[in-house]
């Protein structure tokens, strides 16, 4: 590729990441607005939120689960909030996928750390993983809410979370872009519920 045209790719996903943000800010505000309050009543009643996806939605779990542990910036220093990222312990990964099947990995560790008055947000671009929805119907069967952090349309996990956010669009790339800036957003409007 030569210059010129690595410009224009450039060019292109910038402005093709500037529209998207501009309609998911605009689309999901509210949503997102109603998500923050409804984690931070699970995080105030002592509840906890489990988070879980696959490949780059596995490392936005872990990114999340970072953010609410430790804090999103030094300007906001505050209390630990409860968040488990289920991607994150390659020895339980591994075991439970050689014992049960990669398709159990995320719903034996709900099973395990998961009850009644917790949350499981699921984060996947497709919203088709047997992992993750295998995941929420545990977390169903358990009372836990379940929140989706979505692209495309959403999938077959759409139909599977109690709450969504869902970025509409169907370059994977761009859906993370989007996953992130939502993430932290979610975090700061968290850390405002709970400690002004």
């Amino acid at each position: 590729m030569n210059l010129e045209s690595g410009y224009k790719l450039i060019e292109k996903a910038a402005l093709e990441s500037a529209r998207l943000r501009k309609l998911v800010s605009e689309s999901l505000g509210e949503s997102l607005i109603d998500l923050a309050q409804t984690i931070s009543a699970i995080f105030g009643s002592g509840g906890k939120l489990l988070i879980c996806g696959n490949g780059g939605s596995a490392a936005d779990s872990s990114h999340l689960a970072t953010e609410l542990i430790v804090r999103l910036t030094s300007e906001r220093n505050r209390q630990s909030l409860p968040a488990i990222a289920l991607s994150a312990d390659s020895s339980i990964l591994t075991a439970g996928g050689n014992d049960f099947g990669f398709d159990q990995i995320f719903a034996r560790q709900v099973q395990g750390l998961g009850k009644p008055g917790d949350a499981l947000m699921l984060i996947s671009t497709s919203g088709n993983s047997a992992n993750l929805l295998r995941a929420a119907e545990t977390a169903r069967e358990m009372n836990l809410l379940t929140v989706g952090l979505l692209g495309g349309k959403g999938g077959r996990l759409a139909t599977l979370c109690d709450k969504k956010l869902i970025v509409p669009h169907n370059s994977t790339q761009r859906i993370q872009e989007e996953h992130i800036f939502l993430i932290h957003l979610m975090v700061e409007l968290i850390e405002s519920d709970l400690c002004g």
